[in-house]
């Protein structure tokens, strides 16, 4: 068998999760051996769609028509769409219609977790449904001594600070008022977002808090992977304040470089990263104020091994394996929606 890997616009949304669950895509299918492409004039048995861009939706389809196995990604959901640029909040019921169409020209459609399965099933889709990870490469993410000095080096940062970061796009959705909030709250410690969206497409409250000078917050913008491993590296603390993900990679990310993690507790994460043995949950913005300096000043148990057994069952190579599986039940013909659970967390 042989995959195709439709990358249609892909660099339109390069800064994007989305783009980084293709890479993973690729390197998952390359540790399990199984040959891939991204030139459509190749010879292949297999399809897989992530975007919902109407390119991808007209491919999707076109492909099923030539008779090849289209697996269409589920990253988005009407949840995770709302509370982020301007005008979605309105325009998220038809969201919700548009990415129903895009799953439904597949075969099967795979999504991260288990929530956003259940998510999907709430809107009435009949095709199956796989709940797979996005994935990590445990062997480029892992804890470094070293490039955590580099990175503070590079920021201008002291040995005894305490850094706490975030990464996300510039949207509410993804807790960056709250963050602002927090920042203010301990100006003893330094706080940094990575992450960039175009400022034409953001709320006006979004816009000016980034305009704004602060003392000890900044916003580095999108950086590449390298110079973001080194941020976790030399970070005292992962703070996820998000309302809404379907998995959220950077939060395996900041797992597999054995961080401390706040994370906002919500139900993509109530199942498997257990509150106070995994990572450490807040719901509101004064329980966040509370556990912040205890984590960093080390007043609270350290969760960061228990973190890294977890997401060392996201490893790519356990991904490229669990592909394998689910291109052999399509072969076979033996795909139903009631066997559509164990491949998740």
């Amino acid at each position: 068998m042989k995959v195709y890997i439709y990358t249609g616009l892909l660099g339109t949304i390069r800064k994007s999760g989305i783009a980084k669950a293709i890479y993973h895509q690729m390197s998952a299918l390359k540790r399990a051996g199984i040959p891939y492409t991204t030139r459509q004039d190749e010879e292949y048995e297999i399809v897989h769609v992530n975007m919902i861009f109407p390119d991808a939706y007209r491919f999707a389809k076109k492909a099923k028509r030539q008779g090849k196995f289209v697996i269409y990604y589920a990253h988005s959901t009407m949840e995770d769409f709302r509370n982020s640029f301007k005008g979605s909040n309105q325009f998220a019921p038809f969201f919700k219609k548009w990415i129903k169409k895009c799953y439904e020209a597949g075969d099967v459609v795979i999504t991260p977790t288990d929530y956003s399965r259940k998510l999907l099933l709430s809107y009435g889709i009949k095709k199956p449904i796989y709940s797979l990870t996005n994935g990590i490469d445990l062997r480029t993410y892992k804890k470094s001594p070293e490039k955590g000095k580099k990175f503070r080096m590079e920021y201008g940062l002291k040995p005894e600070d305490k850094v706490i970061i975030s990464v996300g796009h510039y949207i509410e959705r993804k807790g960056i008022l709250d963050f602002v909030k927090l920042a203010e709250q301990f100006p003893q410690y330094q706080f940094l977002w990575f992450g960039y969206t175009n400022l034409s497409i953001v709320p006006g409250k979004i816009r000016k808090v980034l305009k704004r000078a602060y003392p000890n917050l900044r916003f580095p913008g999108y950086v590449e992977k390298e110079e973001l491993i080194r941020a976790y590296a030399g970070s005292d603390l992962f703070l996820f304040m998000t309302n809404e993900e379907t998995e959220g990679i950077v939060m395996l990310e900041a797992m597999a470089m054995e961080i401390p993690i706040l994370v906002r507790d919500i139900p993509i994460y109530e199942t498997w990263l257990p509150k106070d043995q995994a990572v450490y949950k807040a719901s509101r913005l004064e329980e966040f104020a509370a556990l912040l300096p205890e984590i960093v000043e080390g007043q609270l148990p350290d969760l960061t091994k228990a973190a890294y057994e977890i997401v060392k069952n996201h490893d790519l190579r356990v991904v490229g394996k669990k592909l394998k599986e689910i291109y052999r039940e399509l072969e076979d013909g033996t795909v139903t929606q009631s066997n559509e659970t164990g491949y998740s967390d």
